[in-house]
């Protein structure tokens, strides 16, 4: 038997030996059920393609309320917008700490609802309570329901080989806002104030909901883009392994073709991690027919969103494939993510100066 990982998701190997045999009742009406690397469910409800996704509530004081509101809101709305359809509905159930007072709640909800009008998102139902043994960040769960026609979603079962990838921002984009928004003296003092205040900008890239709509917009399927998924735990070597897994596919990635936001290298080299393995929140991860490729790049471009084309699906039996100053090597996937332990030890650190 597998062991669970330290800390994070679990592996495709727990999922497939635990979670993936035991599903409850088996329905016709679900297109798309849990699979490990898929950010969505879809189901057939009265002809329309109604997709589901559930994560937790997390909030982080320590990023600022209104800051960490945004935040929560669009880590559940980025994944819903991953099937390709704009998202309608969320249910939201919030458990908060005992030390969370009227004020604070008031700060984080305002935000919240702002977010979800913009997104065109109704919130229809949860449940909102204070409770002893309740901590921050991971404060209660939600569920955002998107709804569309049945041939607007999309699923890396509609991948196939040839497909190209594009990948959105490049690595990082999670670690690198964090380390900017919770130790901004520390950049300063080591890379210089103006340095600091741009690297802070990264925080409100940390979402995929323009990225991905505006990609679909070019069309979907044979005509345009056959799935997605957001590089969030263990960052791009982990969305693209788990996109093409999800896709019975082999993938073959060209690093340097992978844009890089400014101020991500030298925050990730400071902490001492791999930005390509590290969560990256923001970034996201397309499979696309070629024809239509560039068309997206340019769609994204014009919405002030950088890409590139880095690479394509390939048939399986080729594997993962990972292209490095010219020389294959085996793409692997990180499964333990380097952020989390750098980013406690940094913590720690501050703390005891």
């Amino acid at each position: 038997m597998s062991e669970l990982p330290e800390i994070g998701k679990i592996s495709p190997e727990i999922f497939n030996e635990l979670i993936y045999p035991r599903l409850g009742a088996k329905s016709r009406s679900v297109i798309v059920g849990p699979q490990h690397g898929v950010d969505v469910g879809i189901v057939d409800i009265g002809g329309k393609a109604v997709a589901l996704t559930t994560d937790p509530v997390f909030i982080v004081p320590e990023y600022g309320w209104e800051r960490a509101a945004w935040f929560a809101i669009h880590i559940l709305a980025s994944d819903a917008v991953t099937s390709g359809l704009r998202p309608k509905f969320l249910s939201i159930d919030l458990n908060l700490p005992m030390e969370i007072t009227k004020e604070q709640l008031e700060i984080v909800w305002d935000t919240m609802h702002r977010e979800c009008q913009k997104m065109g998102i109704a919130v229809i139902c949860g449940h909102t309570a204070r409770y002893e043994n309740c901590h921050f960040p991971m404060v209660g769960g939600a569920t955002v329901i998107s709804v569309g026609e049945m041939d607007e979603y999309v699923t890396p079962k509609m991948a196939k080989a040839g497909d190209k990838i594009i990948i959105t921002k490049g690595p990082a984009i999670e670690a690198s806002g964090i380390f900017a928004t919770m130790f901004p003296r520390l950049l300063e003092r080591e890379f210089g104030r103006s340095f600091s205040k741009k690297a802070q900008k990264i925080f409100y890239k940390m979402s995929v909901v323009e990225d991905a709509l505006t990609a679909v917009s070019v069309g979907v399927r044979d005509n345009g883009v056959t799935a997605m998924h957001d590089a969030t735990e263990c960052g791009i070597w982990g969305g693209l392994y788990e996109i093409a897994q999800a896709a019975n596919l082999g993938v073959r990635v060209e690093k340097e073709r992978i844009v890089v936001e400014e101020c991500v290298p030298e925050i990730c080299k400071y902490f001492g991690i791999d930005p390509y393995a590290s969560i990256s929140e923001g970034t996201l991860i397309i499979s696309c027919r070629e024809h239509k490729a560039q068309k997206v790049v340019a769609a994204l471009a014009k919405k002030g969103i950088v890409s590139s084309i880095v690479g394509e699906l390939i048939d399986p039996e080729r594997g993962m494939i990972l292209v490095e100053k010219g020389r294959e090597k085996k793409l692997r996937h990180p499964v333990v993510d380097p952020f989390w332990k750098a980013f406690y030890n940094a913590l720690s650190r501050s703390s005891t100066h």
